[in-house]
């Protein structure tokens, strides 16, 4: 008998073995104990920013201690939509943004002042639910990380409650403090500190090869039905800021459209979730591993 070539037993173990990845499959609905409406204070000062440990400064300011939540987001456009601040435009909802300075580098794309799409409403990966006239978030991923969301639209949430999302310096000083850790906790990663590639945590189902993310402040040293995690809070006291979703800041340089994301996602190797790891894409991207959270000045 001749034997399989290498593909076709490819092809059959495909088909045996691999299901289609069920976005809406059940998953667990754990509480964290972690108020995603609760703020940081970063002191003002020096501190180690990237892998070789140049030395910058900020001035004080606040962050969110975890990602915005999917039902946070629901409520802003439920408000931003009552006021005009953004609308549905078919598929979409869109809000204004003022553009950026456009230089003429080569490859560089203009953004114009305009509206710009904040999210799609269609994508079945979409965990934003809208009725015709209200939005919610999808049942069981309320306290989940807004995903889905382009840059424009985690900036226009940001810039309506008189925030702004971080600039990298901002971002990399709350993840790492005042020491040169490679990692928001320390210096090691190990599979209970953070949702990433292949972790094992209740939310992945390798069965399908499906990544889900974990709710806001997951790992935060609790127990979930036998599953422990460690306490992986930053110096400052911020969660998810390595894994779980990559988050947008707010730097717009010079000759560049494409904006950068920080922290590494769900769907990332271990060593992608340090400190200094970069990653970008242009304003108009958006994908379930990808979300945001706010900064905003300390007299607020």
């Amino acid at each position: 008998m001749k034997k399989l070539i290498p593909t076709l037993i490819i092809v059959i173990f495909l088909l045996t073995f691999c299901k289609p990845v069920d976005l809406n499959a059940p998953m667990p609905a754990f509480e964290t104990g972690v108020n995603p409406d609760a703020w940081a204070k970063i002191p003002a000062g020096e501190f180690y920013f990237g892998q070789h440990n140049d030395i910058q400064t900020t001035d004080d300011y606040e962050i969110m201690v975890t990602d915005v939540t999917t039902a946070q987001y629901a409520a802003f456009l439920n408000k931003a939509l009552a006021d005009g601040y953004v609308k549905v435009d078919g598929d979409q909802i869109v809000g204004y943004y003022p553009g950026d300075e456009f230089h003429g580098v080569k490859h560089e794309e203009l953004i114009a002042e305009g509206d710009w799409q904040f999210i799609p409403l269609n994508d079945p990966s979409q965990r934003i639910k809208f009725d015709g006239e209200e939005f919610s978030s999808q049942t069981g991923y309320e306290n989940h990380p807004m995903t889905m969301v382009t840059w424009f639209g985690a900036w226009g949430y940001c810039d309506y409650f008189d925030e702004h999302l971080p600039s990298e310096l901002e971002w990399e000083k709350a993840a790492r403090g005042s020491d040169t850790r490679p990692f928001p906790w320390g210096e090691d990663i190990k599979r209970e500190n953070a949702n990433f590639y292949s972790s094992r945590d209740p939310y992945e189902d390798m069965h399908t090869f499906g990544s889900r993310t974990t709710p806001v402040g997951f790992y935060n040293g609790q127990s979930y039905d036998g599953y422990i995690t460690l306490d992986s809070s930053s110096p400052y006291g911020l969660y998810d800021m390595a894994g779980n979703v990559w988050q947008w800041t707010s730097n717009v340089y010079e000759g560049m459209h494409y904006r950068f994301m920080r922290g590494g996602s769900k769907d990332t190797y271990d060593m992608d979730l340090r400190i200094w790891t970069r990653n970008n894409a242009t304003p108009t991207y958006f994908s379930p591993g990808v979300g945001f959270r706010c900064v905003r000045n300390t007299n607020n």
